[in-house]
């Protein structure tokens, strides 16, 4: 790309005197893999990037977290007024089918990560990224919009999950993927402030459209998202960071990369765990209303969750640069499974209700640090040049668990009633406790890659 090409990109990197000064960056992810290829290890020049840009890097990156991630940790508050007799939109027949009816939550999310695979292609032949963004916001508003005029779950599925999910898709990855490039020294705690947006997201959205919902009505509110979401996300859209790198970066993997056990087994763990990770979250208001609590009570336990998870991925970003990102996210991912298999199954053997919510605190705590960390781990793990090609293709992964996960549970589910969880807690602990396998195979294979153990990594 030639420099003056570089000064046109919108809202620049620094003044046209500091661009010329193009900085050279020396990933030591590739180099210190031991078998990449001299051409693969060659330096890779990145703009120089001034605090004022990373600061507003950090600012578009976290709103757009809390935007798109935040309303999907938020369907669940959808998902409890669409399956009641009194409140729900819905045909009495369609609303009693509670996989469908999660679905469409799940879809929304899935086609978030999943649409990955179609936008990072894009994105690497379209000169602004704008045009994507600005693009994903009005299809997002659409959704919502269109929405507000269903009368069955058909018409939830095209515009609450699809159009939604593919416009939240268009505004996250090319917004999202260049936040790493910058960057360098603190970057685990950087990605997660970012991705603290979630919960904060969820926090927020979640007894906000609760209160809505029964103030104005379901179509009302989907109405007033339609409005909303244009307000908040049209400028965040505007105003996209562009890449640091000088050079087109691949958007297929590699082949060489593609054959690692680190590779497969994160592409597995990254399945297994959207799949597992979006179960209790999916469920958490239904359940709670299953204990004997209120729907309003179930969508404030919600929002509990969110702002718990929200600032485990702040503190699970600082322990990962300090102990190793590898080993935090060990730990996290472990963590999630054993909370799922003891609090929550304990809950539903008994119903005891003190269980139950310390479930939601400590599956907050623990469930944000996977998504917090695993960003960063591709980075480390396949280096910076890499990162968009495999971190595009395991959100894609992620995407495809995601739909997998909270419709599987729907169906083992059936009627909501207590003694009907047990089994999707079971099924639950299994994707939990398999993606918990997996990233443990990732550390030990990336050790091998480099030819030496390191306790922090």
């Amino acid at each position: 790309m030639e420099l003056n090409q570089l000064e046109q990109h919108h809202g620049g990197i620094e003044n046209s005197a500091t661009v010329a000064q193009v900085s050279t960056h020396f990933s030591p992810s590739i180099t210190a893999s031991g078998d990449t290829d001299i051409s693969e290890s060659v330096t890779h020049q990145l703009l120089p990037v001034t605090r004022r840009r990373q600061i507003l890097v950090l600012i578009s990156s976290f709103l757009t977290i809390c935007i798109t991630i935040g309303f999907n940790q938020s369907y669940g508050v959808f998902q409890g007024y669409y399956v009641s007799d009194e409140s729900s939109i819905l045909p009495l027949s369609e609303a009693k089918s509670g996989a469908l009816v999660a679905f469409i939550g799940t879809l929304g999310a899935g086609l978030t990560w999943g649409g990955s695979i179609v936008i990072n292609p894009l994105m690497e032949r379209t000169k602004d990224k704008r045009y994507i963004t600005v693009s994903g916001v009005l299809l997002m508003s659409l959704g919502f919009g269109l929405a507000s005029l269903a009368t069955r779950i058909w018409h939830l599925l095209l515009t609450q999950g699809f159009l939604y999910g593919i416009g939240s898709s268009m505004m996250y990855f090319p917004i999202l993927s260049v936040a790493p490039e910058y960057f360098d020294q603190h970057r685990g705690s950087a990605m997660g402030f970012v991705l603290s947006g979630a919960g904060i997201g969820g926090l927020v959205l979640s007894p906000v459209i609760r209160a809505l919902i029964a103030k104005i009505s379901i179509r009302w509110t989907l109405r007033f998202l339609c409005f909303f979401n244009l307000l908040v996300s049209l400028p965040i859209a505007l105003t996209a960071a562009p890449s640091r790198f000088t050079s087109r970066r691949r958007t297929h993997i590699d082949y060489s990369i593609a054959k690692k056990p680190a590779f497969i087994l994160s592409t597995v763990a990254a399945f297994l765990q959207a799949g597992g990770n979006l179960v209790p979250l999916t469920f958490l208001s239904e359940f709670s209303t299953a204990l004997g609590y209120s729907a309003g009570f179930g969508a404030v336990l919600l929002a509990i969750n969110n702002g718990v998870n929200s600032a485990s991925r702040i503190l699970t970003g600082v322990a990962g640069d300090k102990f190793g990102r590898q080993n935090t996210l060990i730990l996290t991912v472990v963590g999630s499974a054993v909370t799922v298999c003891s609090f929550w199954l304990a809950s539903a053997l008994n119903g005891n209700k003190p269980l139950w919510l310390l479930f939601v605190v400590f599956y907050g705590i623990f469930a944000g640090g996977y998504n917090a960390l695993f960003p960063t781990t591709i980075a480390e793990v396949f280096g910076m040049q890499a990162y968009a090609s495999v971190n595009g293709f395991i959100y894609f992964i992620r995407g495809m668990g995601a739909l997998f996960g909270s419709p599987v549970g729907g169906a083992i589910l059936g009627d909501s009633i207590l003694k009907n969880y047990r089994n999707v807690i079971w099924f639950d602990s299994a994707l939990l406790f398999g993606a918990s396998v997996c990233v443990i195979g990732v550390r030990y294979f990336d050790a091998v890659d480099k030819k030496g153990w390191k306790w922090r990594a």
